[in-house]
């Protein structure tokens, strides 16, 4: 099944597709998964994976602090809202979400930062911009964002207190 549902048919949905289009070609290139294929899209949210350890503390540290936190996500319109509601603890901290299907636009496209830019209403250079993928840091990096390589918690945390964007965590915390 691997082999069906490929990383480029999913991707299809961060872009703006809806799943009903891109299922029913799936399904016309391979009948016999059929039923299969048809499960992907009201279980998709099954495949979403729990949040990296210490970030969700993290995130409330920030939003404690009184960072604004803004967000780019790549991410299906039509799958978003259900994920947005089950997560809406993490969520409602931020301020403003693009979410990529619903721009029709993915990261690393210039363009979305461009509209993230304007939507949440930051100059080039007043915000940092952190991603698990380098090319999307580095796209944002060259739209005037300072960029983040996310790889754990901690070393995202330190970063941001080297930005000025989050007090150091002393031991007796």
């Amino acid at each position: 099944m691997a082999e069906v549902l490929t990383d480029e048919w999913h991707f299809q949905h961060d872009a703006g597709r809806a799943f009903a289009d891109t299922s029913a070609e799936l399904i016309a290139r391979f009948p016999e998964h059929r039923d299969l294929i048809a499960q992907w899209g009201p279980r998709f949210g099954e495949s979403v994976r729990e949040p990296v350890a210490g970030m969700i503390a993290l995130v409330e540290r920030l939003d404690a602090a009184g960072v604004p936190l803004f967000a780019i996500t790549n991410f299906s319109a039509e799958f978003w809202a259900p994920f947005r509601t089950r997560e809406a603890a993490l969520f409602d901290r931020f301020r403003d979400i693009v979410v990529s299907g619903a721009e029709k636009l993915v990261k690393p496209d210039p363009a979305i930062y461009a509209l993230a830019l304007d939507r949440f209403g930051l100059a080039p250079g007043a915000g940092l911009f952190v991603d698990d993928r380098l090319e999307n840091v580095e796209a944002a990096e060259r739209a005037g964002l300072a960029g983040h390589h996310f790889t754990d918690a901690d070393r995202l945390a330190a970063d941001l207190a080297g930005h000025g964007l989050l007090p150091s965590q002393s031991s007796a915390d």
